[in-house]
């Protein structure tokens, strides 16, 4: 906790679990996080190595901030804090989630064992991100913005990233939803169903 315990730390590093992100990208991506915050803990974090930071080649030009192989094993860390925290009675579904964060969720609460030898190449589409999910071989691999013309068996479409929630974790009819699927029904309905979340820890009866 003395390496990752401040506030924002850990969101920090989720949003750069899946590439390296731009100081902008990371703070639109975490409102109430003031940039002077945001500084302090990206300089923290490179400097126990969890991160570091270059600059990407013209014409972009930018500085973006990466994981080192370090820092991409606190994944297991998020997905036990993940698993345990959905459990809690007062866990709210419907807060906003970022689309980092829903793939990550994505990873972490998928049924492997369910899955087997199923193939699925799934992308999630709205209107301001493309986000790639691909099942094969006992592993689910996510993607931000993949290149396009990757292929799918999958695409779910939406106005926003909570609406895949309440089908993928609801379990609520795609149209309910305003999430609309382009594939194979069936195939959808078991690649949706390989995803829940765990039962909610019994509340202790006051004495």
């Amino acid at each position: 906790m003395e390496l990752i315990g401040e506030r924002w730390t850990l969101l920090i590093v989720r949003e750069l679990m899946l590439g390296a992100r731009r100081f902008s990208d990371i703070r639109a991506e975490l409102p109430g996080l003031s940039a002077k915050v945001l500084t302090e803990r990206l300089t923290r974090l490179e400097e126990i190595g969890v991160l570091t930071r270059h600059k990407l080649p013209p014409p972009a030009a930018s500085q973006v901030f990466a994981l080192t192989d370090w820092g991409k094993e606190l994944e297991f860390v998020m997905q036990a804090l993940g698993r345990w925290s959905v459990r809690s009675p007062l866990h709210d579904a419907t807060l906003p989630m970022t689309p980092t964060s829903f793939l990550l969720s994505l990873r972490t609460m998928v049924d492997l064992v369910r899955a087997g030898e199923m193939k699925v190449r799934a992308v999630f589409r709205t209107p301001e991100v493309t986000l790639y999910a691909h099942l094969e071989s006992g592993q689910l691999l996510v993607e931000r913005e993949p290149a396009p013309g990757l292929p799918a068996d999958l695409e779910f479409s939406a106005q926003t990233v909570p609406q895949f929630l309440s089908l993928i974790y609801g379990k609520q009819p795609a149209a309910e939803c305003g999430v609309t699927i382009t594939g194979d029904p069936a195939l959808a309905e078991r690649f949706v169903d390989l995803f829940s979340l765990p039962e909610k820890c019994p509340i202790a009866a006051k004495p």
